[in-house]
């Protein structure tokens, strides 16, 4: 079921999207660590089309049960284009597919992106942001929520504002704040001060985003930005219990963060679903690029990227995981994928 307006203004954690690295076997294995309540696929680009099914399946294919990943938590649907009738037409058409909640790309950076006049290269436009929330809004079913994730900017946080009022103004139930500007990238600081403008700003809950990597960073993030929720990235990616300590801190509770035999566990369950849907000449990227990010958390994952940093070939990575592997064949599993 949608989130209704109560739970929207109840303390959350959400999964980040992240093109390339958050697909939905990342979303399966991090989401089954727990302390998650939604997370959103990457984004789906809209151009000048109604999109064929197979199109919403390959990036978000949890539509196919129910749009939750295996551990029960909801997935929203993400689109990122510039022409508000073609949004309007895709998201009315991912509605009918299952998808729960619309949310819509205003903070990809990427340049590729934005030279297609996605992301966030829309920001220098509120106007056009409103038309296109305006517009989705109109075509969804009134139950199922559309909202946005915006960056503070193209080159600066002046207009950050007006680009909230407009997707408020549009119809956005909610709105992510990635707390840097397109220009920015990822570079730190993320400017957490400027959520808590935006949020006096729009009369609709403001999720704070960028650079909580840790619970000391959530706790900074809530005292600067005076919001109660919040969307990980990159920090749950390198630590995937990051959701549950904030948790526990918010609580009062202390909490056993995840070792190294519970990480094995898990690269094991992510290296299999991999196998199974990724072609063998791309499967180990996928593997060592989540080492990386692990390898600033937990020393044995920097050892293992080390070992496996040059090697091309999935049975080598059969080998580096075998002490977790069950006797499973791959092609059984890719049989049942």
């Amino acid at each position: 079921m949608p989130p209704d307006a109560n739970q929207m203004s109840l303390m959350q954690i959400a999964l980040a999207p992240m093109e390339g690295l958050v697909d939905n076997i990342l979303r399966d294995v991090l989401t089954d660590v727990g302390g998650v309540d939604w997370c959103v696929s990457e984004f789906i680009r809209i151009s000048d089309r109604l999109l064929p099914a197979r199109c919403f399946y390959a990036l978000a294919p949890e539509l196919h049960s129910g749009a939750r990943t295996r551990a029960g938590t909801p997935m929203h649907v993400q689109l990122l284009g510039s022409d508000p009738a073609c949004l309007a037409d895709n998201a009315a058409f991912a509605c009918t597919l299952g998808a729960p909640v619309i949310d819509l790309n205003f903070g990809c950076p990427a340049r590729t992106v934005n030279k297609s006049r996605g992301g966030a290269v829309l920001l220098g436009e509120p106007e056009l942001l409103r038309r296109i929330v305006s517009a989705v809004r109109a075509a969804v079913p009134q139950d199922i929520p559309v909202t946005a994730k915006m960056r503070l900017g193209v080159d600066s946080p002046d207009g950050a504002i007006d680009s909230a009022r407009a997707l408020a103004d549009g119809g956005a139930a909610r709105i992510v704040v990635h707390a840097r500007t397109k220009q920015q990238g990822y570079r730190p600081p993320a400017h957490w001060e400027w959520i808590a403008r935006i949020q006096a700003a729009v009369d609709v809950p403001i999720v704070a985003n960028g650079e909580i990597w840790s619970v000391d960073d959530w706790q900074r993030c809530r005292a600067v930005s005076g919001v109660d929720t919040f969307m990980l990235g990159r920090g749950i990616v390198a630590r995937p219990d990051l959701a549950l300590q904030i948790r526990a801190a918010a609580a009062g509770l202390a909490h056993e963060p995840l070792g190294w035999p519970d990480l094995q566990r898990m690269l094991q369950r992510y290296w299999r679903q991999v196998r199974a849907k990724i072609q063998p000449q791309h499967a180990p990227g996928r593997v060592k690029q989540w080492l990386n990010a692990l390898a600033d958390s937990y020393p044995e994952a920097a050892a293992l990227f080390a070992t496996l940093r040059r090697e091309r070939d999935c049975a080598a990575f059969d080998r580096a995981l075998a002490p977790t592997l069950a006797p499973e064949p791959h092609a059984a599993l890719a049989d049942a994928a």
